[in-house]
């Protein structure tokens, strides 16, 4: 099966991956779109946290009983700051109403206690500087694992032009803590200017998987296992929103052997 599943360019829906649809137990991605003054409702189902990512314009999102207005804010994903976010437990009924036009992500995860409703600001979300030269790429945590939650990791990462992101090749397929822990893990991209396009390859060691891929605007790359590296051409920028979500609430990986030497450089 191909690991890229493309974006729709019109619609609500932009792209939709559930764990029967990727072939793996844990990771769930949605997106959407609104135009101004729409208003769209989900529900997570039984067993799955969820948290929704406000990417980019203005909305009021209620949850259950819980009224957040004015969330977002944000032109686009490529604005130097954060999104605001919301964290909801299984069973949880989500409106969200467009005061501008508004992309919004819902990560989902198995989860089996409710933890409550809660907001997730955007001034709360450590960000960060990863890598060097042109392995340097741009960081915001919005579900880390330091944060209550029982499955889900949520990050966003802004990958300059002609860079490299998730590099040197990693992968987290193994469940070996504390050396490594097992993730699923989707990859949701934008380009700048979103006629450009990125690639990314995922491949194992024994490369019974080794697929490469020329992702464009909205399209996810399933990362169901191996090491998934991604590289911008020159004159575009990337952004991913990356979910991970596994038998174990931790993140921790293994660089590919034959590329660890670019660490001391």
């Amino acid at each position: 099966m191909s690991l890229l599943v493309k974006g729709r360019p019109q619609g609500c829906e932009i792209v939709k991956v559930t764990p029967a649809s990727a072939g793996w137990k844990h990771v769930g991605f949605e997106a959407f779109r609104l135009a101004p003054g729409e208003s769209l409702r989900l529900m997570l189902p039984a067993g799955r946290e969820g948290c929704l990512v406000l990417l980019s314009g203005d909305a009021d999102v209620v949850a259950d009983t819980q009224r957040f207005e004015h969330l977002g804010g944000r032109l686009s994903v490529f604005d130097e700051r954060s999104p605001d976010a919301v964290y909801a437990p299984p069973g949880t009924r989500f409106e969200i109403a467009a005061h501008d036009a508004v992309e919004l992500a819902l990560a989902t995860a198995p989860a089996g206690r409710r933890l409550p409703v809660r907001l997730i600001p955007a001034a709360g979300m450590k960000r960060t500087t990863r890598g060097q030269g042109s392995n340097t790429r741009y960081i915001c945590d919005i579900l880390p694992q330091t944060d209550p939650a029982e499955s889900l990791l949520v990050v966003e990462v802004v990958t300059p032009a002609a860079h490299s992101s998730s590099y040197p090749p990693h992968k987290h397929d193994t469940d070996n803590l504390p050396s490594e822990s097992a993730l699923e893990e989707t990859y949701y991209h934008r380009i700048d200017p979103p006629q450009g396009f990125a690639f990314q390859r995922v491949y194992t060691d024994a490369r019974d998987l080794d697929e490469s891929m020329a992702v464009s605007d909205h399209d996810v790359v399933m990362v169901p296992r191996g090491y998934h590296p991604v590289v911008m051409p020159h004159g575009y920028r990337g952004y991913y929103l990356n979910v991970m979500a596994g038998p174990h609430r931790e993140w921790h990986f293994r660089n590919d052997p034959a590329h660890e030497w670019l660490m001391s450089r």
